[in-house]
């Protein structure tokens, strides 16, 4: 066991939380000093209930909702910090706050130097 954050490797945290807590999630990353991210609008479904309305007299279901995926690549932080600052961020306590992964990546490499591994990252 070594010393350095994610035993050395790299990891990837990929979040989907709601749209209007990314403002929150941004400055939680940023204040633990992982504020490189990607971000992606995504719609999805899980335990969130689908909504039901109606449109020129005609009912429909949304069972699909507005969601963001945050992808956080780390080597120098903890995949651990990065997970705890999200949930706190994207936190409402209502269903469909979203869904953290934690994923291990196997390799690296900056396009612009060539640089691979930890050094890309």
């Amino acid at each position: 066991m070594t010393d350095e954050p994610n035993d050395g490797g790299i990891k990837l945290v990929m979040a989907v939380v709601r749209p209007d807590k990314l403002a929150d999630v941004k400055q939680g990353l940023a204040e633990i000093g992982a504020p490189s991210l990607t971000v992606t609008n995504v719609s999805g479904r899980g335990s969130q209930p689908a909504k039901k309305g109606q449109w020129r007299g005609e009912e429909y279901t949304v069972d699909l909702h507005q969601k963001v995926k945050i992808e956080c690549i780390v080597g120098d932080i903890p995949a651990d910090d990065v997970v705890d600052a999200i949930r706190e961020a994207a936190y409402t306590g209502e269903p469909g706050d979203g869904k953290i992964f934690v994923i291990d990546v196997e390799d690296a490499m900056q396009v612009r130097t060539g640089s691979s591994g930890s050094e890309a990252v």
